[in-house]
């Protein structure tokens, strides 16, 4: 199986950042690589409790890609866990990953750690790899 481990600092509190990675209106302005969006219809997606959560990404020309899954763990302003699924055409999920986001003192104000396993393989790890970091530099942006 797979892995993925992304860190970024930011010049934000810890309390900051994990507000930016766990409330669903703070997530929605970063959520999904460049050039996608979610519409506030076609989501649920909080990771301040417990439970399920879904999001359907779109872009420029319409296609849609939904994701889903539990958040497992939230740890204010620590950490927290949720798994992941991709779903196909006709809405069946498919294999589940694990993803946890940590949130860290550091220097420069705040570090997130994001680790995504159980990925399957490495051509999944680097399309991941490469959502993930389009994700952060947004993110990046808003918190600049």
């Amino acid at each position: 199986m797979a892995d993925l481990r992304l860190e970024r600092e930011f010049a934000v509190t810890p309390e900051e950042l994990f507000a930016w990675v766990s409330d669903g209106a703070k997530l929605l302005q970063w959520w999904g690589p460049e050039g996608l969006h979610v519409p506030v219809d076609q989501q649920e997606l909080d990771f301040t409790r417990l439970g399920p959560w879904f999001s359907v990404m779109v872009n420029g020309e319409g296609q849609r890609y939904k994701v889903s899954g539990q958040v497992t763990q939230v740890k204010p302003p620590h950490s927290i866990g949720f798994t992941w699924g991709w779903h196909d055409d006709d809405d069946r999920r498919g294999p589940e990953s694990h993803v946890m986001f940590t949130v860290e003192p550091c220097a420069k104000g705040a570090r997130l750690i994001l680790d995504h396993r159980e990925l399957g393989d490495d051509e999944m790890s680097l399309r991941h790899e490469e959502g993930w970091t389009s994700s952060l530099r947004k993110l990046e942006a808003k918190l600049a």
